[in-house]
């Protein structure tokens, strides 16, 4: 049975509008389950001893326009951003490492999200060269176990 909200996309067969209300009732329980949490405290920035909150809000325009030139898809900036702020949350980063942070959550991101994504290559250079491609895939691997491969 077909939710009346979902009644509009019914014909959409990418929708799913038979199973629209079971998949939310399902998202719904998952939200308060350890490791299936997506989301950070508010004011976990004063965790952080190198960075604050402007430092962060500096490295997400930055990662904004990035996101522009490579032509992403949304999900993939949301995914970054999230990405970031959860793995902030957890560890200490010093300011230097900030940018190498930011890039490597959205190739993380891009590889989930995107057919055609980015290349490591391509965020050495979208970052001046301030980090080599092994410092990138350094800092993806311990990203990801921080994270505990939970995107």
């Amino acid at each position: 049975m077909i939710d009346p909200v979902d009644a509009i996309d019914a014909e959409d067969p990418q929708s799913c509008a038979e199973y629209a209300s079971e998949i939310f009732t399902w998202l719904r329980s998952t939200e308060g389950e350890k490791g299936c949490n997506n989301s950070v405290a508010a004011g976990y920035m004063q965790s952080q001893e190198d960075i604050n909150e402007k430092m962060r809000s500096i490295l997400i325009d930055w990662l904004i326009e990035v996101h522009l030139k490579f032509k992403l898809v949304p999900e993939s900036l949301y995914l970054t951003v999230n990405l970031i702020d959860r793995y902030l949350s957890k560890e200490q980063v010093n300011r230097q490492r900030l940018q190498l942070v930011g890039v490597t959550a959205m190739l993380i991101a891009c590889k989930y999200e995107e057919i055609y994504p980015p290349i490591v290559k391509d965020f050495v250079y979208i970052t001046d060269n301030a980090y080599t491609k092994e410092e990138i895939i350094e800092m993806e691997a311990k990203m990801l176990k921080t994270l505990d491969f939970n995107i």
